[in-house]
């Protein structure tokens, strides 16, 4: 066992399913306290949030992650107890354990490393941690970074504990993530009586045009960072469960994750020009996630990099793909933001694990980072 299994350990024992945090930052204050971190308990509507700093000057690094995680799934598909943690076979198991306790537990264990031989290290450090990640996100990392941006608070660089490793911890490093633009579309038509089509407007026959030239689109070619734009329809829902009757209207859910060669305005444009041109009735509300963002190699994603290589002898691949997380809300303040956490096979799934040795190899490499951004050659 290390310090940073048993941290990791404590965090996974507390049940904090979206929003709760369940005590978990309780637990990363006393630590931090200790390192002599001012501690701010920032809560937004039913979630907790912690910004805790180390120093006043620039340039400010920080550590940010979030302590809720998403529900167990049937109980009964466990192994073990998802918030009873275990060591097997050297794995630790337990929900939470890679998305994302053990990132924290982590994080806090190398800064009490750095911090014992640099207690005047250059510049600041500061935890941004919040219980509304695998939620809805509105009352967590968003507001955390309107209030730092109200009073003129401003992150240098920010690495986020996201489990971004696919075989080997530290393997890829997220740079950017697309962005993400989703879209409810109701068509409208005229119900009626499948006999006499002549008398009703289906509108899932007045959609299919539209619909397959949506899908065949090319949006754009991409870049040397991100994949071409994608367009994706989730759902489609129509009729009235009767085989003789033709459908009012359509509901059709789509999404795109689009790369930085697209702005979400073109895509919205894009689309009501093609239902338009169709001549359809409709109706059509969008929800934009997040916007894509990409930190270039610079001093953040080659501390990361030459951080990973020295403690793991690893050459990092830089990605962008994936989901959303919560680096989109603190890019676009300017801070160079980079993803890195232990493995992604297992997360969000039954039996969720994480190589107990894998903790304490990220634990060096946050240690390093900070050591090569954060202390004089």
């Amino acid at each position: 066992m290390s310090a940073t299994l048993d941290l990791a350990m404590e965090l996974i024992a507390r049940p904090s399913v979206t929003p709760e945090d369940a005590g978990c930052q309780d637990l990363m204050i006393a630590r931090l306290e200790k390192l002599g971190f001012e501690i701010e308990r920032l809560r937004f509507g039913e979630v907790d949030n912690l910004w805790a700093r180390r120093g006043k000057d620039a340039p400010l690094f920080v550590f940010a992650g979030h302590t809720d995680v998403v529900p167990t799934g049937p109980l009964e598909q466990w192994d073990s107890a998802p918030f009873q943690p275990e060591i097997r076979e050297g794995y630790l198991y337990g929900r939470g354990s890679a998305d994302m306790k053990g990132s924290l537990a982590a994080m806090v264990t190398a800064c009490e490393r750095f911090l014992a031989n640099h207690r005047n290290h250059e510049g600041s450090i500061a935890f941004l941690i919040t219980s509304d990640e695998e939620g809805p996100g509105i009352d967590g990392t968003r507001k955390v970074i309107e209030t730092l941006m109200e009073r003129g608070e401003a992150i240098d660089w920010c690495l986020v504990g996201e489990p971004s490793s696919t075989q080997q911890v530290g393997d890829v490093v997220k740079n950017g993530r697309r962005g993400s633009l989703g879209g409810r579309l109701i068509v409208h038509g005229t119900q009626g009586h499948i006999a006499y089509p002549h008398l009703a407007r289906n509108p899932i026959h007045l959609f299919a045009p539209a619909m397959a030239e949506l899908c065949a689109r090319q949006w754009d070619q991409g870049n040397a960072f991100f994949p071409p734009t994608s367009f994706q329809i989730s759902n489609i829902h129509a009729g009235t469960g009767a085989d003789n009757v033709i459908p009012g209207s359509l509901e059709v859910l789509f999404n795109f994750r689009y790369s930085t060669e697209t702005t979400d305005e073109q895509l919205r444009e894009t689309v009501e020009a093609v239902l338009t041109r169709h001549g359809l009735e409709y109706d059509l509300t969008w929800k934009l996630s997040g916007a894509p963002f990409l930190t270039p190699p610079g001093a953040l994603v080659d501390a990361v990099q030459e951080a990973i290589q020295e403690v793991t002898g690893l050459t990092t691949r830089l990605s962008t793909d994936g989901g959303t997380s919560d680096g989109r809300f603190i890019a676009p303040t300017g801070a160079q933001v980079a993803e890195l956490g232990p493995v992604n096979a297992t997360i969000h799934k039954i039996n969720e694990c994480v190589r107990a040795k894998d903790l304490d190899q990220l634990s060096l490499i946050y240690e390093r980072i900070l050591h090569k951004l954060l202390t004089k050659p």
